[in-house]
């Protein structure tokens, strides 16, 4: 299966050429570029929320973030199993195709429930993330593919810094639909670039689909959040929400002994019996979830108008919410450049729970001190210090834990996590908030400033729980380095052992 993190610290294919030529920096700019679309999509869709909202009339746009991140953690195992079989090349410009369709659905949508179908077929382009990196790793020479990650992954961090200002020109120029028309120009622009500059990867190994395990997981979770999300509104005991709750379990709960009996299911949870690996996914999905509603709220409380006296919001546009998020893009730059500093001495789990602590911090203090643009913009830098800190922990702790030979199936299943995670706390806080409406305009909700305090809090319990499975982990890290490197000598002895047939 092909992996997400980790990609750089395995050994590269043998590959042809020593160095670097105009073909290979056009194809690392192209896959860069894409890897770009996945990180500025993310922030757009934050930005855009309210303005979403307003215009459907609807008080459930968690779904434009949870949408993107659940098929996301369906697609991305699948998506990485048809790469091995496939090729990794081909599997990549699928998937920028398919999220091509997503973001044109998006734009035109009439209602706001093909806007969401959109944002689902959107979120297939995540997959892109493991791919790009994988594809890098057999196709780049040695010689380059250090710099190569390096660049790729760096640019990502960079480019939290202009993404909320190109934002919100687009939005208060265009409207909501611009950013969608802006991603699918940017995909048929890059598609026929990565075609034409970087080779297929020559690594086929053979896989099987799993469509029963992804119907399953993807519908079971789909129905649990769909109940979570439409409680407030139909009613907790409600015959349609207690189906959709408890019909979603039911189907979770069939899902489960199959996956175990299946030989290569959508989600392998028996990597999660022995070893660190389900501390380590509960830690990067937690950690990931606080991101993505921290940030989801961040621009739907500032763009509130301060003339409804709820207690928060300043009325600023989608230009003045990124300029405020500015602090978030370099804080997770600097937390970043700081985390990679430290590792070179201390194991990841410390700058890990660094991180999560950071993000606790400006979780709390933005639920109780959002009055003042001064609390807010302070709570949001100790935010981006925290994120930048997290994004680089992740894969490092993932890299010290686990023999070169499974890195990439197990990077997969940390990125499952943090997806899977990431789409179930945006719902869970958009409950309570529909729980907490204050009053309705035009259509749209705005909440009481006690249900923006709670939903910050659960950023922050989210963090808090992180802290606590990461020092379990701090705990046993001399064990969890010690049995890595005793597999992977053991692997590298067997190798060293197999007879050598002449071709």
């Amino acid at each position: 299966m092909s992996g997400t993190l980790g990609t750089a610290a395995t050994s590269p294919r043998a590959v042809s050429g020593s160095g670097w030529t105009p073909r290979l920096v056009l194809s690392l700019v192209s896959i860069a570029l894409v890897l770009e679309i996945v990180s500025l999509s993310s922030t757009m869709a934050a930005v855009a929320m309210m303005p979403i909202g307003a215009h459907f009339h609807t008080d459930q746009v968690a779904w434009v973030t949870t949408a993107y991140l659940l098929a996301a953690a369906v697609a991305c195992p699948l998506a990485g199993k048809l790469a091995d079989i496939h090729g990794k090349r081909k599997v990549f410009l699928i998937s920028m195709a398919i999220a091509a369709v997503g973001a044109l659905m998006s734009a035109v949508a009439p209602s706001f429930l093909i806007l969401v179908i959109g944002r689902g077929l959107f979120g297939v382009l995540i997959a892109c993330m493991f791919l790009g990196f994988s594809l890098m790793r057999d196709v780049f020479p040695p010689k380059t593919l250090a710099l190569a990650v390096s660049i790729a992954a760096g640019g990502m961090g960079l480019m939290t810094i202009p993404s909320p200002f190109i934002t919100g020109v687009l939005v208060d120029t265009w409207g909501f639909r611009s950013l969608f028309w802006f991603l699918l120009i940017a995909l048929a622009v890059l598609a026929p670039l990565v075609m034409l500059t970087t080779p297929e990867s020559p690594v086929r190994n053979s896989a099987r689909l799993d469509y029963l395990g992804a119907a399953l997981l993807g519908g079971g979770l789909a129905a649990i959040l769909a109940g979570v999300s439409f409680g407030p509104s139909w009613g907790w005991t409600d015959g349609g929400t207690l189906l959709m709750i408890l019909g979603g379990i039911a189907v979770i709960a069939i899902w489960v002994p199959i996956a175990l009996r299946t030989t290569d299911p959508i989600v392998d949870l028996r990597f999660f019996r022995h070893g660190p690996m389900l501390r380590i996914c509960l830690s990067a999905g937690l950690t990931y979830g606080t991101m993505s509603l921290y940030a989801t709220l961040i621009p739907i409380m500032c763009m509130t108008p301060s003339v409804l006296g709820l207690g928060y919001g300043y009325g600023v546009d989608a230009k003045g919410v990124g300029l405020l998020q500015i602090p978030m893009g370099l804080g997770s730059v600097i937390g970043g450049i700081v985390v990679g500093r430290i590792l070179r001495t201390k194991f990841p789990t410390v700058t890990l729970a660094a991180g999560a602590a950071l993000m606790l911090s400006a979780s709390v203090v933005t639920a109780f001190w959002h009055v003042g643009k001064p609390a807010v913009l302070f709570g949001i830098l100790l935010f981006g210090l925290g994120m930048g800190a997290n994004t680089a922990s992740v894969p490092n702790l993932t890299i010290a834990s686990v023999p070169p030979s499974v890195q990439a199936s197990m990077s997969s299943m940390v990125q499952a996590s943090q997806t899977l995670l990431a789409s179930v706390l945006p719902v869970v806080a958009f409950a309570v908030l529909n729980s907490n409406v204050a009053t309705v305009v035009e259509g749209y909700a705005f909440y009481t400033d006690h249900g923006m305090t709670i939903a910050y809090l659960i950023a922050g319990a989210s963090s808090l729980a992180a802290i606590f499975v990461v020092m379990t982990l701090h705990r046993r890290r001399k064990d969890i380095v010690a049995q890595a490197k005793a597999q992977a000598d053991a692997e590298a002895e067997s190798a060293d052992q197999e007879p050598v047939v002449a071709a």
